[in-house]
């Protein structure tokens, strides 16, 4: 089983000339996790999809309320090992240990949305809102999309969170992928592998199904029951 490839730092990961703290690193989860992945989301309960118009999802470890409050519960071990370990084992910088969840409510992400992708879906561009701290980490499995490929973490923070919109284009076939003015902004830190594919196709990709699982630290969080002011007569 291949380890996987983590920078000594999340500043070697930095994609130069997107907006600032963008970070992308190819290799996050090797193959053998990546499936394994896959095979857990593919295996949950149908009802644990939801259905919308151009893809469905999933909530772990449940939606939030009307109000932005996540129930108090644990993520699925599936979902923890060994995803969050290794993402908060990379340094800021190689002089800094904080990581990017140290500065958030619950120094760890709570939530994670999966979303599932066929081609021709995607999402209009959107801001994900004030329920969150503005720190999102996403890992795609299944195929590629511009700016990802499988296995790979794709990190925005700060400014790029707060400012800019992110969305998927309703595509079948993404093109002009390659190294460039007009090209993929990070061509050069994608694996090898997939440079040779996509030039061999051209700048082309016809779109597979894709799976994103986006990690994030709910600001509020509740456990449920209370303040609810339940009374007892103590009777039985």
């Amino acid at each position: 089983m291949a380890d996987p490839r983590l920078p000594a730092s999340l500043a070697d990961a930095l994609v130069h000339g997107a907006p600032p703290s963008t970070y992308y690193i190819p290799g996050f989860l090797n193959p053998a996790e990546q499936s394994q992945l896959l095979q857990k989301v593919n295996s949950v309960p149908l009802p644990t999809w939801r259905h919308l118009s151009h893809r469905r999802l999933q909530a772990h470890p449940s939606p939030l309320t009307p109000s932005n409050i996540l129930l108090a519960a644990a993520l699925p071990p599936w979902l923890q090992e060994p995803i969050i370990p290794r993402l908060i084992s990379i340094p800021m910088t190689e002089d800094d240990r904080e990581n990017i969840f140290t500065k958030t409510p619950h120094h760890a992400p709570n939530h994670c949305l999966i979303n599932e992708y066929t081609p021709g879906q995607g999402i209009h561009p959107h801001e994900d809102g004030a329920a969150y701290h503005p720190v999102v980490a996403t890992i795609s499995l299944g195929a590629p999309i511009v700016l990802e490929e499988p296995g790979s973490l794709l990190i925005s923070m700060g400014e790029m969170y707060t400012e800019h919109l992110h969305g998927i284009a309703e595509l079948e076939v993404d093109e002009n992928l390659h190294e460039g003015k007009g090209g993929v902004i990070n061509w050069d830190m994608l694996g090898p592998e997939w440079k040779e594919r996509f030039d061999k196709e051209g700048g082309k990709w016809k779109r597979e199904t894709r799976v994103s699982l986006t990690f994030r630290d709910v600001l509020k969080v509740k456990n449920l029951g209370k303040g609810l002011g339940f009374l007892s007569t103590g009777r039985k």
